[in-house]
C-alpha cells in the first residue's frame, strides 16, 4: 500500500523572529567572518486529525492557513490516515491556536495528541451527576499544581486534569474528587484501536463476502459437474438467460457493491489527488469482469440463440481473495510492533507506597496502581519484584537486572545513590527508592515514544516506491489494454488455433480474461509494503536490544557510515576519572588547595571535575578539616575545552589545563611542564589550579579505556570504517589513549564548536560520518554529524541531539547500530526486488505467454490468490528481521 505524505514547509510569519541566515548576512557584510550555530531552538509538536482533505486545491489551502499562524515551522500530512504534524514555537502560538486557524478556513480539525501529553491525567466520575459537572471543573480549576481541566461529552462523566508534576500528580486528583467515584480511566492508544478497527473491518469484509461467493462458486463451478444436481441452473427464465445467471447475478452483486465498496472509495480518493494506487487496478479489473456479466445477461435475455459464459464467480472471487489477503496483511503488520507492546507492558501494575513523617517514622504501607505514583514518593521495591517507575535509591542495597531496558544480562549493583528504570528486575535485597520521573517523562515511556516515531517516520527508501507509483498504475493498464487487444485481434483473425479457446468462451471473453488478470496480478501493495514494514520490526528489535533509533532516515543512514568519530571522556573511556596524584607548586597550604578545586570544580558537571571534587574531599579529611568546604564563588565562568573559573575569598582561581593557564597569561614553569608532560605520557589528564594567577598545585586523573573499545575499533576497521578520536583533552593524553585502542588519526585541544566544524569538515569530502559522544560539549558534533549516536548514560542534551542512543552505554552496540542499518536496508531492497521481481514475472504469465507453449493460464481469482500472497510475503520477509542477532564475529571478537 503506497503512503502519500505531504511536507509543508510552511513560510515564517514576517513577524517572527530573524533567522540565522539573516543574523550570518548581517555581520559578514561588517567584514567579520561567521558561522552558522547549531539551532537551539524550542519545538514542540502536536499532531491533528483533518478528514476529507484529498485534492491539490485543499492543500494549498491548509498550507496557507497554517501559514498564516504566527509560530507555526512546519507541517507534514499523512493522507491515507489524514493526519497532520505540525511543529510549533510554544512561546509563539498554542494548539488552541492553530486548531482555531484551520477551523476557519473551513475545516475540521481534531487534537489526537499535544506537546503536554505528558502530564494529563484521564479520569471517570462514577457518582457525579450533570450538575455537578460545572462545579467540579470550577474547585479542579482552582486546585494547587492544576493547569487546565477539559470536560468531555455530556453524559459520559469524563474529566481529563493537566498538571504541574512537582506540584500535584494523578493520587492527589483522585482523592480530590474521592466523594464523587473518582477513577482513572486510561484512553486505548489511537493506533490500537485503529489497527483493530482494520482488521475487525477487512475480516467481517472477508466474511460477507464469503457469504455471497461461495454460492456463485457453487453455481458456476460445482453443481455443474454434479448431474443431475445441477442440471435445473440450466433451466430458462426468459429466453437464453437461464436460472443459474440470474443466481450468480443476484449473489454477486452484494460481492460487487457492499463488499467491494472500500476499492470504489479508494479508487475516488486516489484519482482526487490525481494518483492511482492498488485501489484503482482492483476496482478496474472488478468491474471489467461484473459488467461484462451484465452484459452477457441482459444480452442473453433478449435473444433466442446468444450463448455467452459471464464471469461473476471471477468477479466475487477475485474480492474474497484480496479481502482475506488485506486482513492477513493487517494482521501481520500488527506483528511487527509486538516489541512496542512488549515494552510498553513492562512496568509493573502495582507498586508499595510508603508513608513517613517528618521524623522518619513509617506511617503506612499501601499497595497502589503504578499509575497514582507520583514524583518525590517513596517506593518499596522487594526481592523478585519490578521498579515501577524511574528513581534514586535512598536505601537500600541490591543487584538490578536491566536487561529489559538495555540489554544487558549482567546484574548490575545498586546501592543509596544509584539511579534504577522503570521496568527493571530488583534481584535480591529490598530497595527504596524515590521517585524522580513518572507517567509519559519515565525512561521506558520515552523509550516507547522514540520507538513508536520511528516506526512512524519515513525512510528515504520510501521515496523508490512513490517515484515507480506514479507510473506504475498506468503502466498496467496500458499492459492490460494491450494484453486485451493483442488477444482479441489475434483470435479474430484466426493468429491462433481455435481450440485454445476453453470451453464455453469465445475470442473476447479469453481476452478480457488475460487482461483482467494483468490488472489484479501486478496491484503495487507490496512495493508500498516493502520499506514501512522493514523499519517497524528492526526499530522494535533494535530497542529491545538497547539501541534506539529515533527515525527511519536514521537507521537508513548508519549503512553508509565510512568515518566514525569518537570523543574520548565518557564514550572510549568508562567516563569515572580517578585522581591518582597531586602535587604543590607553590607555598600554598594543601588544605587551601583543595578547597579551592571543591569550591570552582562543584559547578562543573564534567566526569573529571567530580573526581577531582571527590579526591580533594578526602585529602581535607586527611588533613583533619571536619567540617565540609562551603566556599562562596562569584564570577563562575566555564572555559569550554580549557576548564572553570572564578572568585573566592577576593581570589581569583582557575582549575583547567595548560592551554587555559596560558590563555590567561599564568607562568608554566619547567616543573608544571615536567609533570603534565608525564602525566600525558601515561595517558592521565592533567588538572591544574591557578591561585591569584600563580599554579598552586595539579591533579594528575586517569580514565581507563572501556572494555572491548579496542575490539570495536578492529571489528569497524574490517569493515572498512575510519576511526578518528576528537576530544577537548590535551595531545599527549590523546594520543596515548587513542594508541592504547587502535585508532591511528587523533584531533585534541578542540572546543565544542570546534568539534562541529571538523564534524563539517569530514563530511566535505563526501563521506557519511557518525559522531559517537556523550557529553554537552559534543551535541553540536552529534546534531551537525550524518548519524549522531549517544552513549544512554551521558547527558540530556546529547541524547536529545543524537539519532541513535545506546542504553547500555556500550560501544559494542555502535557494531550493533550499523549491523542492524545494514540487515534493515538489506531487507529492504530484498523486499523491493521480491515486490518488483514478482511483477515482472507475474504479468507476463498473467498476460498469456505460457499459454501457446504449456497451456498455463492464470484466471483472474487466482491472480487475486497470488497478488495477495506477494504482499503477505513480503512483510514476512520484513518479519524475519526479528531474528538478528548481533554479528557473532564480533561476538567472539
Amino acid at each position: 500500500m503506497e503512503a502519500n505524505i505531504y511536507d509543508l514547509k510552511v513560510p515564517l510569519n514576517p513577524r517572527d523572529f530573524i533567522n540565522e541566515d539573516r543574523v550570518v548576512e548581517i555581520i559578514e557584510a561588517g567584514g567579520f567572518p561567521a558561522d552558522e550555530f547549531p539551532e537551539q531552538a524550542i519545538t514542540s509538536t502536536c499532531r491533528l486529525r483533518v478528514p476529507r482533505l484529498a485534492c491539490p486545491v485543499k492543500l494549498r489551502s491548509l498550507q496557507k492557513a497554517l501559514a498564516m499562524v504566527h509560530g507555526v515551522k512546519r507541517a507534514l500530512l499523512i493522507l491515507e490516515i489524514e493526519e497532520v504534524k505540525v511543529l510549533y514555537d510554544p512561546n509563539l502560538t498554542t494548539e488552541t491556536l492553530i486548531l482555531t486557524a484551520i477551523d476557519d478556513c473551513g475545516f475540521e480539525a481534531n487534537l489526537i495528541s499535544a506537546a503536554d501529553e505528558a502530564y494529563k491525567v484521564h479520569i471517570k466520575l462514577n457518582r457525579a451527576t450533570f450538575g455537578d459537572m460545572a462545579a467540579i471543573k470550577s474547585s479542579l480549576e482552582q486546585a494547587a499544581g492544576v493547569n487546565c481541566v477539559e470536560m468531555e461529552a455530556i453524559g459520559r462523566r469524563m474529566v481529563t486534569v493537566s498538571y504541574d508534576p512537582d506540584r500535584t500528580g494523578p493520587r492527589s486528583i483522585l482523592e480530590f474528587l474521592e466523594r464523587y467515584g473518582a477513577s482513572l480511566y486510561v484512553p486505548p492508544k489511537r493506533r490500537d484501536v485503529e489497527q483493530l478497527q482494520e482488521a475487525c473491518a477487512y475480516r467481517n469484509l472477508f466474511l460477507l463476502s464469503c457469504l455471497f461467493s461461495v454460492p456463485v462458486v457453487g453455481f458456476a463451478m460445482v453443481l455443474p459437474m454434479l448431474p443431475p444436481y445441477g442440471d435445473w441452473l440450466n433451466f430458462r427464465v426468459c429466453r437464453m438467460l437461464t436460472v443459474g445467471m440470474v443466481l450468480k447475478w443476484i449473489f454477486c452483486t452484494p460481492v460487487q457493491f457492499l463488499a467491494g465498496r472500500r476499492f470504489y472509495v479508494g479508487s475516488y480518493r486516489a484519482l482526487q489527488r490525481k494518483s492511482a494506487n492498488m485501489d484503482v487496478l482492483v476496482a478496474v479489473g472488478t468491474n471489467a469482469a461484473y459488467f461484462y456479466s451484465v452484459y452477457i445477461v441482459l444480452k442473453a435475455s433478449t435473444s433466442n440463440s446468444f450463448k455467452g459464459k459471464d464471469f461473476f464467480e471471477t468477479s466475487s472471487m477475485l474480492i474474497s481473495f484480496i479481502l482475506l489477503g488485506k486482513y492477513l496483511e493487517v494482521m501481520a503488520k500488527g506483528k511487527s510492533s509486538d516489541a512496542l507492546a512488549k515494552l510498553a507492558h513492562l512496568a509493573p501494575d502495582t507498586a508499595c507506597l510508603m508513608t513517613f513523617d517528618d521524623h522518619g517514622n513509617l506511617l503506612s504501607e499501601v499497595e497502589i496502581d503504578t499509575q497514582l505514583i507520583q514524583r518525590n514518593d517513596i517506593i518499596k521495591i522487594v526481592p523478585g519484584a519490578k521498579v515501577p517507575v524511574d528513581g534514586i535509591v535512598i536505601s537500600g542495597e541490591s543487584n538490578v537486572n536491566e536487561s529489559t531496558i538495555t540489554g544487558e544480562a549482567r546484574s548490575i549493583c545498586k546501592s543509596t545513590g544509584d539511579k534504577v528504570i522503570g521496568g527493571t528486575v530488583n534481584e535480591n535485597g529490598c530497595l527504596y527508592i524515590k521517585t524522580t520521573h513518572v507517567g509519559s517523562d519515565t525512561t521506558l515511556s520515552r523509550i516507547v515514544q522514540l520507538v513508536e516515531s520511528a516506526q512512524l517516520s519515513r525512510a528515504p527508501a520510501q521515496k523508490l516506491a512513490d517515484q515507480i507509483s506514479k507510473f506504475f498504475v498506468p503502466v498496467v493498464v496500458v499492459a492490460a489494454s494491450v494484453t486485451w487487444l493483442g488477444w482479441l485481434i489475434c483470435g479474430e483473425v484466426g493468429l491462433y488455433p481455435k481450440h485454445w479457446i476453453p470451453k464455453g468462451m469465445d475470442e473476447f471473453e479469453l481476452a478480457l480474461q488475460f487482461a483482467i488478470s494483468v490488472l489484479v496480478i501486478a496491484c503495487p501493495c507490496a512495493l508500498g509494503l516493502a520499506t514501512p514494514t522493514a523499519i517497524m520490526v528492526a526499530s522494535g528489535k533494535g530497542a529491545s536490544l538497547g539501541v534506539l533509533i529515533k527515525g527511519a532516515s536514521a537507521l537508513q543512514n548508519a549503512y553508509k557510515v565510512k568515518t566514525v568519530v569518537f570523543d574520548k571522556t565518557g564514550t572510549l573511556t568508562v567516563g569515572r576519572p580517578q585522581v591518582v596524584s597531586v602535587v604543590l607548586f607553590s607555598t600554598v597550604p594543601m588544605q587551601e588547595l583543595c578547597d579551592a578545586a571543591i569550591a570552582i570544580e562543584s559547578n562543573s558537571k564534567h566526569p573529571i571535575a567530580k573526581s577531582v571534587v571527590e579526591h580533594a574531599n578526602k585529602m581535607r579529611r586527611k588533613f583533619g578539616a571536619r567540617s565540609e568546604c562551603r566556599k562562596r564563588i562569584q564570577n563562575f565562568e566555564v572555559f569550554p575545552g580549557g576548564g572553570v573559573g572564578g572568585r573566592i575569598d577576593r581570589k581569583t582561581v582557575l582549575v583547567g589545563n595548560r592551554r587555559l593557564m596560558r590563555a590567561h597569561s599564568v607562568p608554566v614553569s619547567p616543573q608544571v611542564d615536567r609533570y603534565a608532560i608525564e602525566n600525558e605520557r601515561l595517558a592521565q589528564t592533567c588538572v591544574l589550579v591557578a591561585i591569584n594567577g600563580k599554579i598552586a598545585g595539579g591533579f594528575g586523573v586517569i580514565d581507563a579505556p572501556k572494555p572491548g573499545t579496542k575490539a570495536v575499533i578492529s571489528f569497524l576497521r574490517s569493515i572498512g570504517i575510519s576511526t578518528i578520536l576528537v576530544t577537548g583533552d590535551n595531545w599527549a593524553t590523546a594520543f596515548a589513549v587513542a594508541r592504547g585502542v587502535g585508532i591511528n588519526e587523533v584531533f585534541a585541544e578542540m572546543d565544542p564548536i570546534g568539534k562541529a566544524n571538523k564534524i563539517k569538515s569530514f563530511k566535505s569530502t563526501g563521506n557519511i560520518v557518525a559522531m559517537v559522544g556523550d557529553g554537552v560539549n559534543d551535541s553540536h558534533a552529534l546534531a551537525a554529524a550524518d548519524v549522531g549516536i549517544a552513549i544512554g548514560a551521558g547527558t540530556n542534551i546529547a541524547i536529545e541531539a543524537a539519532d541513535i542512543v545506546l542504553m547500555r552505554s556500550n560501544l559494542e552496540d555502535v557494531v550493533t547500530a550499523i549491523d542492524l542499518s545494514r540487515q534493515t536496508v538489506y531487507r529492504i531492497w530484498l523486499n523491493y526486488i521480491w515486490a518488483l521481481g514478482y511483477n515482472i514475472i507475474g504479468m507476463p504469465i498473467a498476460a498469456g505467454i505460457l499459454y501457446p507453449f504449456f497451456g498455463i493460464r492464470l484466471p483472474p481469482w487466482l491472480a487475486g490468490a497470488c497478488m495477495a500472497a506477494s504482499s503477505l510475503s513480503v512483510v514476512c520477509s520484513s518479519l524475519l528481521l526479528k531474528c538478528y542477532r548481533r554479528p557473532l564475529n564480533f561476538q567472539s571478537a
